[in-house]
């Protein structure tokens, strides 16, 4: 961490946010939507839709935190971090009583809040349901392990990935439409402070993640696997039904302005906590970290589109773009040390796509089209068998036992392969 980023965060106190707590307290009942109820009719229809699935997601997620913030408390090494969680509880449940006013009394989607929670479930992308499926275990596991790398875990997975990654991106452009146009003043109010509240979240999540990666590296060592499980699943959050890019359009942007700039937050937010993501091991986010924040959020955009990440079970695009980009990330997963200072060489080899491989040589590590000339290890499956392996859909013993997957390759050869791709 540098000094300047290390003076930032010890500048945030856990008095200081509590006061800023104490000062923000707004009330979701006193909020009206009298002419909110005209604004919603005033959108497109399109619009309507696409409210709906933006803000279902946010409703579902702000109840499910709520849900799930007890154990986080119980688990904070300090009363000072029992305090300002138990604050942030009381938010989350201020949230979703907005949001559970919003759906019933402007859009009309039930009575009770476990109607209205109801109404969200068909808005659930299959991302989204990952992500928060895994809010739900993370905590299950953090009432039975209370240690600091479990915390610094859960507080990675909620504060730095739900609310930096995937929430504050998404209402930050919407919520501009709604602001500039002025047709919602009860929820353009309201979002102001829920965004606000979200700020301060954040702020915690930034401070406890910079204690812990400091003091301990098995607290830095534990949120690189809790990394490495979910970030996979962030790209697929944001994808519109059937990929309609109007719904995002209708508000003004596309969905790589999204990508982009909740890359530049998060990106931002790590460096905040000394553990800048381009420090995490490539099993983490295997990206070009020489490309900007621009290009990155279109190349994991193209992936997803392509099928090759993100939900499984699709029929991947097998296209040279999409297997240049593809075997791009592979080549970017590979450690280096597994070859002990010798090249090495692994082609894939697929009945309907094109073949591939990747040379580790000298420390760097290429990924070309085609057949080398030779290789140590070669895998041939089909494309999709191939795909879904990396998405965790197919286990590689199971998928060699059906003969779905072949390797090939001299015993101490295989043995170097598994150390070339830990993951």
């Amino acid at each position: 961490m540098s000094v300047a980023e290390h003076n930032l965060t010890d500048r945030i106190t856990y008095d200081d946010l509590y006061a800023r707590w104490e000062q923000n307290n707004w009330s979701a009942t006193a909020i009206d939507f009298s002419e909110d109820r005209e604004g919603w009719k005033e959108l497109s229809d399109l619009q309507r839709r696409s409210a709906l699935w933006i803000y279902s997601m946010f409703f579902y997620g702000e109840d499910s935190v709520a849900d799930n913030l007890s154990p986080y408390i119980d688990a904070a090494p300090t009363e000072e971090q029992k305090y300002f969680l138990a604050t942030q509880q009381v938010d989350e449940v201020r949230h979703a009583v907005f949001f559970h006013r919003f759906f019933k009394e402007v859009i009309g989607a039930g009575e009770t809040i476990e109607e209205t929670l109801a109404s969200t479930a068909e808005h659930h992308t299959w991302g989204y349901r990952q992500v928060f499926e895994r809010l739900d275990q993370m905590a299950v596991e953090l009432r039975r392990d209370r240690s600091l790398p479990k915390f610094a875990q859960a507080i990675a997975l909620y504060h730095l990935i739900v609310e930096a990654a995937l929430a504050q991106p998404g209402q930050h452009f919407i919520e501009d439409y709604f602001a500039k146009a002025g047709t919602t003043p009860g929820f353009t109010a309201g979002m102001e402070n829920v965004s606000r509240d979200e700020q301060r979240h954040i702020g915690f999540g930034v401070k406890v993640l910079s204690e812990l990666v400091r003091e301990s590296d098995e607290c830095k060592a534990a949120i690189d696997e809790l990394m490495a499980e979910v970030m996979p699943w962030t790209s697929s959050v944001f994808i519109p039904p059937g990929w309609d890019r109007e719904y995002t359009r209708c508000w003004g942007f596309e969905m790589e302005d999204i990508a982009e700039w909740a890359m530049k937050a998060v990106d931002m937010k790590w460096k905040a906590v000394g553990y800048p993501m381009q420090e995490m091991p490539a099993m983490v986010m295997p990206l070009d970290w020489s490309i900007s924040h621009r290009e990155r959020a279109e190349r994991m955009i193209k992936l997803a589109h392509a099928g090759v990440i993100g939900e499984p079970g699709q029929t991947p695009d097998a296209s040279a773009e999409t297997q240049a980009l593809f075997f791009d990330l592979v080549a970017r997963t590979v450690d280096p040390g597994g070859a002990n200072g010798k090249p090495f060489t692994v082609q894939w080899k697929f009945p309907d796509a094109a073949p591939w491989h990747v040379v580790v040589d000298n420390g760097s590590t290429r990924a070309e089209s085609g057949e080398a000339t030779t290789a140590n290890v070669t895998l041939e499956s089909s494309w999709m068998d191939f795909v879904e392996i990396g998405k965790g859909a197919i286990f590689p013993p199971r998928a060699m036992l059906q003969r779905r997957l072949r390797l090939h390759g001299r015993p101490r050869d295989l043995i170097r392969f598994r150390r070339l791709f830990p993951a």
